[in-house]
């Protein structure tokens, strides 16, 4: 069994911990990372020569950062990882490699994704101004540069990312003019039972929200988004508050996103089925306890099949691999694959809690003027997508894409694809289920023109 190859894309929570599974069992996985070193975007290490200690980079969370940073390095050469490192397409048990400008291939027996998530973005006028990013975004600056995206700062939004966000930018010193979330206190009560499955979780969350309040930031809740101004920057955010009041706060830099989405292009490529996901409002991967897929041999782990967050993505790492070894004849004890299913299932009602308490706020994208840009790749605003959906009959968000270019453009679709599939739905007087998901195509990622051919 030693000549089996197992590829693991991605070095986050999951990646990690399914490579020390399989380097466990006598294999030597193949690790592909985009990143510099392991960690992903919740454990994402600082360039050489920063020196913050873990406990401001990952605050709660660095000692789970600093156990997942130390486990990687500890695998050494049992496994082959290959940092900067881009796979952008899946054919025939063989994946498309792009190191630099070099491309290369490498075939696999089995292959786990564990790929994380994406903010998910719903777009209002001005969104495109320089000065707005997403939250990840600004999460990436502060961690990996030791900078705010602004001099003051407003936080746009909904989900646990936003007050994370604002609270680690508040503690590095930074200005914020604002917490503006869109989801309301009642939503958060009537999730309260399915987030107490994880208390430890809630009381970080309600901890980050006291914290903020106690230093005077403004936190406003219910509120809906009009208008981001300014002409050749941010200006300012205009939003509507619960009761109808009309407010505008002045900024410089906006950081939005409400909530995440599945990495999914790669799971698409290698012909996964997928299945609506009717709570979260997202076509996810369609797998079984374990993380098998419907195509065999190919596994997923970590938020790429749903939104658990990282101590879930550890756990479905280890169990994705114990899988993937099962399926390669490779004995795995029966009570450690039920030792992690068993941990996952509080993280699950934890999930529905989240998705509960913080919605993703379909109804906006009614409400989107026809001027306001939803594609931002390729210029193309609601009003292209209602066009085609009443004037040229698309029926569905891949002949949209046709139609319009929705999608086509250098995110293939991950900033837009949500956004756009609701104005779609809405257009058409369906369900967003009807109008399916953007379909994936290699390269799911801009190659550079020098890119040298493959043998």
């Amino acid at each position: 069994m030693a000549d089996r190859t197992v590829l693991i894309v991605g070095a986050g929570p999951a990646g990690t911990r399914a490579a020390e599974r399989v380097a466990a069992a006598g294999l030597r996985p193949v690790v592909v990372d985009e990143a510099a070193a392991n960690g992903g975007q919740i454990y994402r290490r600082q360039p050489a020569g920063f020196r913050r200690p873990a406990q401001t980079l990952y605050g709660f969370e660095s000692g789970k950062a600093v156990a997942v940073h130390g486990a990687f390095a500890a695998l050494g050469d049992r496994i082959d990882y290959r940092p900067l490192t881009l796979v952008w397409h899946l054919w025939e048990s063989e994946a498309h490699l792009l190191t630099g400008t070099t491309a290369s291939r490498q075939q696999y027996d089995a292959l786990i994704l564990a790929t994380g998530a994406t903010d998910r973005i719903m777009p209002l006028p001005g969104w495109t101004l320089p000065g707005v990013f997403s939250l990840g975004a600004a999460q990436i600056a502060l961690k990996a540069q030791g900078c705010a995206i602004g001099s003051r700062v407003v936080l746009l939004g909904t989900g646990p990312l936003l007050p994370l966000v604002a609270y680690q930018y508040a503690r590095a010193g930074a200005t914020v003019a604002a917490v503006l979330d869109t989801s309301t206190l009642g939503a958060a009560i009537r999730a309260l039972p399915a987030l107490a499955a994880r208390p430890g979780m809630l009381a970080k969350g309600l901890y980050y929200t006291a914290w903020l309040l106690k230093a005077g930031i403004p936190f406003h809740r219910g509120i809906t988004p009009t208008a981001i101004e300014g002409t050749d920057g941010v200006a300012a955010i205009r939003y509507r508050t619960a009761d109808g009041i009309e407010r505008q706060v002045a900024c410089d830099a906006i950081g939005l996103g409400y909530g995440l989405r599945s990495e999914t292009q790669l799971a698409d490529l290698a012909r996964c089925d997928f299945a609506f996901d009717a709570v979260a409002r997202q076509w996810l991967p369609a797998t079984d306890a374990d993380g098998r897929t419907s195509t065999p041999g190919v596994y997923l782990a970590g938020d790429g099949a749903r939104i658990l967050g990282a101590d879930a993505a550890e756990i479905a790492g280890k169990l994705a691999a114990c899988a993937a070894l099962q399926d390669l004849g490779i004995a795995v004890p029966d009570a450690e694959m039920a030792a992690y299913r068993a941990a996952l299932a509080p993280m699950d009602r934890f999930r529905v809690g989240l998705d509960t308490a913080y919605p993703w706020p379909a109804h906006f994208a009614a409400g989107l003027p026809d001027t306001a840009v939803v594609c931002r790749c390729e210029c193309i605003t609601a009003g292209d997508i209602r066009d085609v959906a009443r004037e040229k009959g698309a029926p569905e968000v891949n002949r949209a894409k046709a139609f319009s270019r929705l999608g086509m453009g250098r995110c293939q679709g991950r900033m837009c694809g949500a956004a756009g599939a609701e104005v779609l739905a809405d257009a058409l007087g369906v369900r967003l289920e009807e109008v399916g998901r953007l379909r994936g195509q290699g390269p799911v990622k801009p190659l550079p023109l020098a890119t040298g051919i493959a043998p």
